[in-house]
């Protein structure tokens, strides 16, 4: 469940990072393109701790991508614009994700598996 869940997120942020249109561009509320970056990058570090991807791997992957997407969005999306505080926002959301994903991954070696048959 938890790798389709990171499929899923992965996509979602693919398409919402460096599709030619800026994806939700309807909603119009204070700062809702700050959270969207927060949500995107958030969820891929959660889900993908989740589902056993090595956080040494996942999480500097997850940060390179956050400067090279606006990077790409300046230079080669005629209809993006490279965002400095888009990066910030990319980067508290790795950051929150990866908090939350250590945490369940935390709490749940804590619990003591149950065997079957016992009570």
């Amino acid at each position: 469940m938890w790798r389709a869940a990171f499929v899923v997120a992965c996509l979602i942020h693919l398409y919402g990072v460096y599709s030619p249109h800026q994806a939700g561009s309807d909603v119009d509320f204070p700062y809702s393109d700050k959270l969207a970056h927060l949500f995107l990058f958030g969820s891929v570090a959660y889900f993908g701790l989740r589902s056993g991807v090595p956080a040494h791997w996942l999480l500097p992957v997850i940060a390179a991508n956050a400067v090279i997407s606006e990077v790409v969005q300046y230079f080669w999306l005629p209809f993006r614009s490279g965002d400095p505080f888009d990066t910030v926002a990319d980067l508290c959301g790795l950051a929150l994700g990866a908090w939350l994903g250590f945490r369940a991954i935390r709490a749940q070696l804590r619990v003591p598996k149950k065997v079957p048959g016992t009570p």
